[in-house]
């Protein structure tokens, strides 16, 4: 039997072609010999200090609250409960369409059957340090000048690889899930390899 392979894939939940390439995984994960885990990236961390649309830094702003949340969850319950964490957000956020306040944040606590006091992690700084240490942790390997999702896997001949992507909409099912996983890491382990990029013509799709 091929020994199944651990994949890290790097997340902030108010980004939808995280979430779809996060369901792709999850798809994956069924016809490849891997094992996923979910970490906390912050795209609130990621723009510090960049000058911003209006509207955007207005999300930024309130970016901050879901990844607080999401690292103090993973401190006290571990990256098992991050996920479904993860999904019950990502459900509320992108087909919901619920705005990222406190309401989402505890509505989706409850999803997962966690203490709602939880959410007081959104509005405080305590959780920051390892916020920025999760996000530089994923990030590193890829640099500043993407954002989410980023994923670590092993390469062709054994060694980490890290990307930004693959950025898909819809997510693929079955068989094709795993082919286009196959085709990421061929070109993602090619030494040299930085860039395979198409206009994008469609918006997310959820299903």
């Amino acid at each position: 039997m091929t020994e199944r392979v651990a994949v890290d894939m790097w997340f902030d939940p108010l980004c939808p072609w995280a979430w779809i390439t996060s369901r792709w995984l999850l798809e994956v994960e069924q016809v490849r010999e891997v094992d996923i885990s979910y970490h906390v990236m912050s795209l609130s961390v990621l723009n510090e200090g960049r000058e911003l649309p209006e509207q955007y830094q207005e999300m930024m702003q309130l970016g901050w609250g879901p990844v607080r949340v999401c690292i103090a969850v993973e401190q006290a319950h571990g990256g098992a409960t991050l996920a479904k964490l993860y999904t019950a957000m990502g459900t509320r956020i992108h087909l919901g369409k619920e705005p990222l306040g406190r309401e989402m944040i505890t509505a989706a606590l409850a999803d997962v059957g966690l203490d709602p006091a939880f959410a007081d992690a959104a509005d405080s700084t305590e959780y920051d340090e390892a916020l920025r240490a999760s996000h530089e942790a994923g990030m590193r390997p890829v640099g500043t000048d993407v954002g989410t999702p980023v994923v670590h896997a092993p390469g062709p001949d054994g060694e980490k690889v890290a990307f930004f992507g693959p950025v898909i909409t819809p997510s693929p099912k079955g068989e094709a899930a795993g082919r286009l996983w196959d085709g990421v890491l061929l070109v993602a382990g090619t030494p040299g390899f930085y860039e395979l990029k198409r206009s994008r013509e469609l918006g997310p799709i959820f299903d």
